[in-house]
């Protein structure tokens, strides 16, 4: 199959195997057929693209960004034309070199380029209005983190609830995965299986993943900065793996007040758009020393911060602010949290419907972490989204279930 390649330099023609092919291996044969480095590409089915004067013109041609998807999702076939804006020099087949000019005709290097392309400015609005937690579940992980943990090493969780229209994410509960808090790191051993669960269990209790919340540590009050060059790092890394324009990133942190003692406080932000992008191209350095300041990320090239050329930027040029506020959710929050440092058994389970035997049993149920418990060691991982789906409805539980379920308690 051909497809028509339009760059600034004209019309050129590959050659591909079929509409099959995915996004990467065609960015592979550009590479090897036209000698545009991989890296350098930039693809869209919109001509506009090859108008673009900066980075942040580019981050807004987006349909062919997920190198997984196929040339068949975006109807294209033999004959096709893609638009493709590239940085640096090439030499075309049959033609020059051609190399962009600077002023007085100056040529630049790629770095040259990319360097007066990439101006890292505040992104002023981020894309969610708002940020509610509920009130149990935002209180179960801060009683945690203050009372077990001392805010002396730190703690991660995923944030599920819904997005509405108009743009506000509404978050129900929080997964904890297993992890390694450090008194400036966090860890996260993160199990597929366990996580697939999770998701399973959201969807039917009709909720998604919207965003991550962590803790800070005391030793990290004393540093002077909202995110530090780690946490800007696993921030970015989470919300592009997300793919959700909402997500959000909560830190959780002990401040002192003004009349000496401490507080704990919840601050929301969304990462940049500058910032998702530049961590998906690789440009954030990942290895530190001891000397870094924490305050700043290390560029692996030069990008433009107030009209210089720098590679070190101010974590605070990264984050967008979001406002937060509280509700009352339709989940419990009673029963104990996964991945904790006491084991969850099912005298758990006995203790939790014992507790709640008043209540109707969809009711006695409507917790997120009892039906994560069910599902991961109780052998009833294919049959909790049906159970999460009656208390999504608040519809009677079946019989057999509640039978089985109330059975495994009186075994405790």
């Amino acid at each position: 199959m051909m497809l028509r390649i339009r760059s600034r330099d004209g019309l050129e023609r590959i050659q591909v195997d079929g509409p099959q092919i995915k996004i990467f291996q065609l960015k592979t044969l550009i590479e090897s057929q036209l000698q545009i480095p991989i890296q350098n590409q930039t693809l869209s089915t919109d001509q506009n693209l090859l108008l673009a004067k900066t980075l942040a013109d580019l981050l807004r041609f987006s349909d062919m960004t997920d190198p997984s998807i196929p040339l068949s999702a975006l109807n294209l076939s033999h004959g096709s034309i893609i638009f493709l804006y590239y940085h640096g020099e090439r030499t075309v087949r049959g033609g020059p070199t051609v190399s962009p000019a600077g002023s007085f005709g100056r040529k630049m290097t790629m770095d040259d380029l990319i360097a007066k392309q990439t101006r890292i400015t505040r992104q002023e609005s981020p894309h969610c209005d708002s940020v509610s937690f509920d009130r149990d579940s935002a209180n179960a992980f801060q009683r945690f983190v203050s009372e077990t943990l001392a805010f002396a090493s730190k703690r991660g969780g995923f944030m599920y609830g819904t997005v509405t229209d108009e743009g506000r994410v509404e978050v129900d509960f929080i997964y904890e995965p297993p992890q390694q808090g450090l008194e400036d790191d966090l860890v996260l051993l993160r199990d597929p299986e366990e996580e697939k669960l999770v998701d399973a269990i959201a969807a039917g209790l009709g909720r998604k993943r919207v965003g991550f919340i962590f803790t800070q540590t005391i030793m990290q009050e004393k540093k002077d900065y909202n995110f530090s060059n780690k946490e800007i790092i696993q921030a970015a890394e989470l919300h592009a793996e997300s793919e959700l324009k909402e997500w959000v990133t909560v830190v959780v942190k002990l401040e002192a007040n003004e009349d000496g003692a401490a507080d704990v406080h919840f601050e929301a932000f969304q990462m940049s758009d500058m910032c998702v992008k530049l961590f998906k191209d690789g440009w954030f350095v990942t290895e530190f020393g001891e000397n870094d300041d924490p305050k700043l990320s290390k560029m692996k090239k030069d990008v433009v911060v107030g009209g210089k050329d720098v590679k070190e930027v101010d974590n605070d040029f990264f984050l967008v602010v979001v406002k937060i506020f509280d509700h009352q959710g339709p989940l419990s929050t009673s029963f104990p949290i996964e991945n904790r440092q006491n084991l969850v058994t099912l005298r758990a389970l006995k203790s939790h419907l014992d507790r709640t035997k008043s209540l109707p049993f969809v009711k006695r149920i409507s917790d997120f972490h009892l039906l994560l418990f069910l599902a991961k060691s109780q052998g009833l991982g294919s049959d909790v989204p049906a159970l999460a789906e009656c208390v999504n409805t608040q519809t009677a539980v079946p019989e057999g279930y509640q039978l089985l379920i109330e059975s495994m308690a009186t075994a405790a």
